[in-house]
C-alpha cells in the first residue's frame, strides 16, 4: 500500500501518556496531536481532519461511552482505538460494539500500539479509496491524451498548463459530448493534487431529496431516514479536486451552501453544529449559458462570479474538423480489438469530415466503435458509417426527411442529458416507452 500522511489525535487526561504516545507514535508520515479531556478533543476534532484517535475510556466530565459515541455517529470514517485498565475489559468489549475498532490495556505494548494505529490507518484508507473509486466514474489515474491540433486545441492547453498549478476554481464551458472532461482531468494531473484521485459528479445525477446529503453528508438522525452517519462528497475531495459537472443542473438552495464552501473553504454536515475545514481544488463544467440562467433567475449570480474567475471554452467539434482525422485514428487505435490497424477510405473519410456531429466527440467515438465491428479486413468504408453520414455528402442544400431530422433532434437532447433517457423522454413530450421504440428505430440505443 502506497505511504501517505496521516494524523492520529490522542485523548487522555495523564499527561506522561499523551507525551509518551506523541513521542513514540510520530514519525515523519504520522503527525500526533493531543488532547487532555472531551472539550479539548471536540475543539481539534473540528479544527483538524484525523484518520485514527487514540482515547482513554475513562475521561473527566465524560460520562461513560458518550465521547466515542459522539466520534462515531458525527465523523464515522474516523478508526477509534480505546485505552483501558485491566478493570475495565467488559467496557472495552462495549465500546468495540459501538465502533471502536480495537482496545490496549494498560499498561501498554508500544509495538503492539504502533500495530494497531497502522491497522487502524489501513481500514480508514481502504474504506476512502473504495467510496473514491465509486465517486469517480471510471476515471483512473492514467495519462489522459488531448487528441487535436487545432489553433483551439493548442489555445486550451495553453490554458490548462497555466491554470493547474494554481487553486482557483476553473468553470469549463461547451456543447455537451464535446470533451469538457479531458480538459478536468488534464487540470488535476497537472495539479499539485494529482496523487490523489479526482472526485466527480454529475448533477443532473444527483436525487433532490438526498443532494445536500450526498454532497455534505449527515449525522445520524439529522432527518428521516438517517439511520447512521455519512460522510459527504466534500469529505472525499479533502486534499485532492472535485470535478462537478453540469453545475447548471444544481438546485438553487444548494448552490448557496457550495458558495460558502468555495469562500470559506468550510463546510457543514446535515445536523452538524461546528463548521469543518477543506482544502478542496474545485473544477465546474457546463453546457449551459450561466449567465442567461442568472438572468432568469435559476444559477446564483454570486457562485457564477465565483465560479467563472477561470473559464476555458471547449468548441464544438464542427468547429475544429481539422482535429477530427487526429481523432478517428485515436479512437481506431484505442478501440481497435487485437491492436488492428484500420484503415478509413477517402469517400468514408469525406463522410465524416461533412458531418456536423451534433453529438460531438462522444457521438464521433461511438460511429468509430461502430465501423470497426462492420469493417471487413480492417477497412473501413462508407457503408461502415451510419445514415445520418452519408446524407451528409450529398447536396447540403437538400431537404431533410422528417425521420433524419427527428433522430438529429432526439440525438441531440440524448446527448444534452448524457444519455439520461428519463429526462431526454420528459424535454420531448413524450412517453419512455415511445422513446425507447425511436432509439431502437433510428439505431441509437
Amino acid at each position: 500500500m502506497e505511504k501517505e500522511r496521516y494524523t492520529i489525535l490522542v485523548i487522555d487526561d495523564e499527561e506522561p501518556i499523551r507525551r509518551l504516545l506523541q513521542k513514540e507514535l510520530a514519525t515523519d508520515l504520522r503527525e500526533v496531536l493531543t488532547a487532555a479531556d472531551a472539550g479539548a478533543a471536540r475543539e481539534m476534532i473540528r479544527k483538524h481532519w484525523f484518520d485514527v484517535i487514540i482515547m482513554d475510556l475513562r475521561l473527566p466530565g465524560v460520562h461513560d461511552l458518550d465521547l466515542l459515541i459522539e466520534i462515531k455517529d458525527s465523523l464515522p470514517h474516523i478508526e477509534v482505538v480505546v485505552i483501558t485498565g485491566h478493570g475495565d475489559i467488559d467496557s472495552a468489549v462495549k465500546a468495540m460494539k459501538l465502533g471502536a475498532c480495537d482496545f490496549i490495556a494498560k499498561p501498554f505494548n508500544l509495538d503492539r500500539m504502533d500495530l494497531v494505529v497502522q491497522k487502524a490507518h489501513q481500514r480508514v484508507r481502504l474504506s476512502r479509496e473504495n467510496t473514491i473509486l465509486r465517486h469517480s466514474s471510471g476515471l483512473d489515474q492514467a495519462p489522459v491524451q488531448f487528441i487535436g491540433n487545432s489553433q483551439a486545441v493548442r489555445d486550451i492547453k495553453f490554458l490548462i498548463n497555466k491554470v493547474s498549478p494554481a487553486r482557483i476554481p476553473v468553470l469549463i464551458t461547451g456543447e455537451s459530448g464535446a470533451g469538457k472532461d479531458v480538459i478536468a482531468r488534464l487540470i488535476h494531473q497537472n495539479s499539485v493534487c494529482s496523487a490523489k484521485p479526482m472526485i466527480v459528479k454529475n448533477c443532473a445525477s444527483l436525487q433532490k431529496d438526498l443532494a445536500r446529503s450526498e454532497l455534505f453528508g449527515h449525522v445520524k438522525g439529522s432527518f428521516t431516514g438517517a439511520t447512521e452517519s455519512r460522510e459527504g462528497l466534500m469529505a472525499y475531495a479533502h486534499e485532492s479536486t472535485f470535478f462537478l459537472d453540469e453545475i447548471g443542473d444544481l438546485a438553487l438552495g444548494i448552490q448557496a451552501s457550495l458558495l460558502r464552501v468555495l469562500e470559506t473553504q468550510t463546510f457543514r454536515k446535515i445536523g452538524e453544529k461546528e463548521e469543518r475545514k477543506v482544502n478542496i481544488r474545485f473544477l465546474f463544467a457546463t453546457s449551459r449559458n450561466l449567465a442567461e440562467e442568472v438572468e432568469q433567475g435559476n444559477f446564483n449570480e454570486a457562485l457564477f462570479h465565483r465560479i467563472n474567475a477561470f473559464n476555458i471554452h471547449m468548441p464544438p467539434l464542427k468547429e475544429r474538423k481539422e482535429d477530427i482525422p487526429l481523432l478517428v485514428d485515436f479512437f481506431l487505435a484505442s478501440l481497435s480489438p487485437d491492436r488492428i490497424a484500420y484503415q478509413v477510405v477517402d469517400k468514408a473519410m469525406d463522410c465524416i469530415l461533412r458531418y456536423s456531429w451534433p453529438g460531438n466527440i462522444r457521438e464521433l467515438r461511438n460511429v468509430m466503435e461502430r465501423s470497426i465491428i462492420l469493417a471487413e479486413n480492417a477497412i473501413i468504408t462508407e457503408r461502415c458509417l451510419p445514415r445520418e453520414l452519408l446524407s451528409a455528402s450529398e447536396d447540403t442544400h437538400a431537404p431533410l426527411t422528417l425521420e433524419s431530422v427527428e433522430r438529429r433532434h432526439i440525438l441531440k437532447i440524448l446527448n444534452f442529458f448524457d444519455g439520461n433517457r428519463q429526462k431526454t423522454a420528459e424535454t420531448l413530450g413524450i412517453s419512455r416507452k415511445t422513446l425507447y421504440r425511436k432509439l431502437s428505430q433510428y439505431s441509437l440505443g
